[in-house]
């Protein structure tokens, strides 16, 4: 089968299309057909070698976090899904590499797709629908009336987030450029705030969850917003020592998410309030959640563009200029 593959570590390296094995099949995985597969700044970061202490995969590799797509073949102890399947996924860790034609996955970590998406708007919808969701769900379990700002409201995870965070009976405030206050609004988005004129941390006051997914600057000014108790989840870092315990990490890149996040830990105890960071992990039983709320209608994707197979590079180099629209989707099949 074909797949983009990367061969060395580097922000200028180019993955390579070539032929690779179609992967072997676990006992507790199916094997999907490629429809579409979603494009993640995540990409372009372990391309980078960003996250090799955390995730060290070795060259060559297919990169790939978002699957929309057909099951081909089960094994043997699979029992929720069966060939011809229509699904969904964002394989696990170590796991990855939905830039192909095909991918092995655990049956825990798949879902039916929705049934009023087409492939490329499922293929959209994993990495950014279980971000959002274990980040105002899990983490932050965001209540009605409470008052949520959600970073960067036109991107991926921005996106699904205003949408959830609405759904669920928050009051939401955003950023986002002039060009798109429109597209925020449209998806709930309450308090709209140009980041290009305005600055946030002198209009909003007192709320009960950020979800921050900027840089430290921003992360910083974040803290100043909540109100005592109030709750921090960033999705950019710094990782902290509870993150290391989940993964469990060696002694050593404990001790260096420790430090990594020793100063964010110690101005948000000064402030009252908590700082967690997340690394969303695959989660089949929540993206089942999720297509529910896409089959009622209560969610629905942002697709910016959908690039061919071929354009893979293409696609990576437009979602990492930052100017995308909700997602961008490579079409496979």
């Amino acid at each position: 089968m074909k797949a983009f593959v990367l061969k060395r570590y580097g922000k200028k390296e180019m993955l390579q299309l070539t032929n690779v094995a179609t992967p072997g099949l676990g006992q507790n995985e199916v094997l999907v057909q490629v429809h579409a597969t979603g494009v993640n700044l995540l990409d372009s970061k372990l391309r980078n070698g960003e996250f090799k202490l955390i995730f060290p995969y070795k060259p060559p590799f297919t990169l790939g976090h978002d699957v929309a797509g057909v099951v081909v073949k089960v094994g043997s102890g699979v029992k929720q899904f069966k060939p011809g399947d229509e699904v969904y996924a964002r394989p696990a860790d170590h796991r990855i590499g939905t830039f192909a034609e095909q991918i092995a996955i655990n049956e825990n970590d798949i879902a039916l797709k929705p049934k009023n998406l087409s492939m490329e708007e499922a293929a959209s919808i994993p990495l950014v629908g279980l971000t959002a969701w274990q980040a105002l769900i899990e983490k932050a379990n965001l209540k009605k009336g409470q008052k949520v700002f959600i970073q960067a409201g036109s991107g991926g995870v921005g996106t699904f987030a205003i949408q959830l965070a609405k759904h669920l009976g928050a009051i939401v405030a955003t950023t986002t450029s002039a060009a798109n206050i429109d597209l925020v609004k449209s998806l709930g988005a309450d308090i709209v705030i140009d980041y290009r004129k305005d600055d946030f941390e002198t209009i909003l006051k007192e709320y009960d969850v950020v979800l921050n997914s900027q840089d430290a600057k921003t992360l910083e000014k974040s803290l100043r917003i909540l109100k005592p108790g109030g709750k921090l989840i960033s999705i950019s870092g710094p990782p902290d020592p509870d993150f290391a315990e989940e993964i469990s990490a060696p002694w050593f890149v404990k001790l260096i998410m420790r430090l990594l996040s020793a100063g964010v830990r110690k101005k948000a105890k000064r402030l009252h309030v908590s700082f967690s960071f997340l690394f969303m992990k695959a989660q089949g039983n929540q993206l089942s959640q999720i297509t529910s709320l896409i089959d009622a209608g209560v969610i629905k994707p942002v697709v910016d563009r959908i690039f061919p197979f071929e354009q893979t590079n293409e696609a990576m180099a437009y979602v990492e200029t930052g100017r995308a629209k909700g997602k961008v989707v490579i079409k496979i099949k």
